[in-house]
């Protein structure tokens, strides 16, 4: 065997073995990728089903959302409707309040003048009474004189009778109409403190009961002028009570009363009275009161 054909057998071994390294790396080779490949598919294909998935309980949430908002708005439409229901009845109730205001001014106003009626009739039958004493000797000349004047004061005396009963009458309404204002007041946080009734046609008229000499001192905190309401910075636990009467000041001016209506612990709340027209002398936030000028 010549030397060339050994070096031919050597270098076709050489290059067998080289291509046999060559088909062992591709071979191997190949094998990974292929298992990267599916790896990566089987991680898509979960991906996508994930995707499809959060698509679908986001459609799903959306739904809900909006089945939710609509309920929510149903309910704030009702909500509305009882509101302006509400403000309603507020304003009804706030008219019949002032129209039993006005009442109580205009029954204490006929109250005033028939207390002055009774004076003047019990003056006239005391005058009466002493005419007849005087001219007792003279009763044959006064007779007719006498007649006339006892018919007189028998018809004032039923006039006077009339007047009794329509007075009665006027307090009983009186008390009525306070009474259904107190319960719309009691619908909301407050209350009026009862009337005073009448039981003598003699009786002074009188809104409040007098206030003890205590000289309790305090401040406006809120002032409602539309209500004629007002709140004061003292209360039960300071010695206020229902009914009690303070007069508001400004720098030594007399600004208005409050006759207390409600008391709370630490406040109270009371209806304005004898307010004055000039505007500067309005009650305001700040204002002084106390019981005592």
């Amino acid at each position: 065997m010549s030397t060339l054909t050994k070096v031919l057998i050597v270098l076709l071994t050489i290059a067998s073995i080289f291509l046999c390294g060559i088909v062992v790396t591709y071979v191997a080779s190949a094998d990974n990728y292929k298992g990267r490949y599916d790896t990566l598919y089987r991680n898509f294909r979960a991906a996508k089903a994930s995707e499809e998935n959060a698509n679908t309980q986001l459609n799903k949430n959306k739904e809900e959302m909006n089945r939710q908002k609509a309920r929510l708005n149903e309910d704030i439409a009702t909500l509305n409707d009882e509101i302006r229901t509400l403000k309603g009845e507020l304003a009804n109730a706030e008219s019949q309040r002032d129209d039993a205001r006005r009442r109580k001014d205009n029954y204490e106003a006929i109250l005033a003048d028939y207390g002055k009626t009774v004076e003047v009739n019990n003056q006239l039958r005391s005058d009466a009474i002493d005419t007849a004493t005087k001219i007792e000797a003279e009763r044959t000349r006064q007779d007719k004189e006498l007649k006339d004047t006892v018919t007189a004061l028998i018809e004032k005396m039923a006039i006077i009778g009339v007047l009794q009963q329509q007075v009665k009458d006027l307090a009983e309404e009186k008390i009525a109409l306070q009474e259904q204002v107190d319960r719309y007041l009691r619908q909301y946080g407050k209350a009026i403190s009862p009337p005073t009734p009448v039981t003598a046609a003699r009786a002074a008229v009188r809104v409040t009961p007098p206030t003890k000499d205590i000289d309790l001192k305090g401040r406006l905190t809120q002032v409602d002028l539309k209500n004629l309401l007002a709140e004061i910075s003292i209360g039960e636990a300071d010695g206020v009570e229902k009914g009690m009467r303070f007069h508001a000041t400004r720098e030594s001016k007399f600004i208005c009363d409050v006759v207390i209506l409600d008391v709370e612990p630490e406040k109270a709340v009371g209806w304005l009275d004898l307010l004055q027209e000039q505007p500067q002398n309005q009650p305001k936030t700040g204002d002084y009161v106390k019981t005592n000028l």
